[in-house]
């Protein structure tokens, strides 16, 4: 696959219904997905990240049950989705759809391909603001995600899993020091390709010099 890098850029989408849940994933192909992510810039250069790669059947399974479960309670919250923007029947429409999406892969996480859960190993998660540590391993996520759309791959970003963090780690052996912080399914996806979002213009969120 060529793709530039503005279109790989703009077309990297979270694929939740396109994921094809029948096509194995070569270890080597998210091996390799995994290599560019470690060129990822890191706080300090630590490179404290850790990645856990999950193809077994059962435990994808048993990690698919407990996202499922979180799904749920997320579904029935203010914060769900469908439930934002009520009052703006265009954006409404877009909210209904992406929940819509989200509850299909709530249903088949389990049976997706591959799980990636990226993690940070650190003693303790410090009090207050966080972003100088997570910012240590989302571009690197992130970073993931792209070389998978060149490669032929979807993924989505979601991190519900971690209602069941403790649950998660003691099935996948993961010590105690280490954090989780996203779970990436990741699957050849079905369809041609992918197009820009919709999103607010630009003028709507840009502030210069002020707010």
């Amino acid at each position: 696959m060529t793709i530039s890098a503005d279109e790989l850029l703009t077309t990297t989408r979270s694929v939740r219904k396109r994921l094809d849940l029948t096509r194995p994933v070569p270890l080597e192909l998210v091996k390799e997905c995994l290599e560019i992510a470690l060129q990822a810039p890191s706080g300090s250069n630590v490179q404290n990240w850790h990645w856990v790669v999950v193809t077994d059947p059962d435990k994808r399974k048993a990690i698919g049950g407990y996202y499922e479960r979180a799904f749920r309670r997320y579904r029935e919250s203010a914060a769900s989705a469908g439930r934002l923007f009520a009052d703006d029947p265009e954006r409404a429409a877009v909210q209904q759809r992406v929940s819509e999406s989200a509850a299909y892969l709530a249903e088949h996480m389990g049976e997706v391909p591959v799980l990636v859960i990226g993690c940070l190993a650190v003693p303790a998660l410090p009090e207050g603001n966080q972003a100088g540590l997570w910012g240590s391993l989302l571009p690197a996520a992130w970073s993931y995600m792209l070389a998978a759309r060149a490669r032929g791959l979807g993924t989505a970003w979601t991190s519900l899993h971690l209602a069941y963090e403790h649950e998660i780690a003691e099935l996948l052996g993961i010590p105690g020091d280490v954090r989780q912080g996203v779970l990436i399914p990741t699957a050849y996806y079905t369809g041609e390709t992918f197009g820009r979002a919709k999103r607010q213009p630009l003028d709507t969120v840009l502030h210069i010099d002020q707010w």
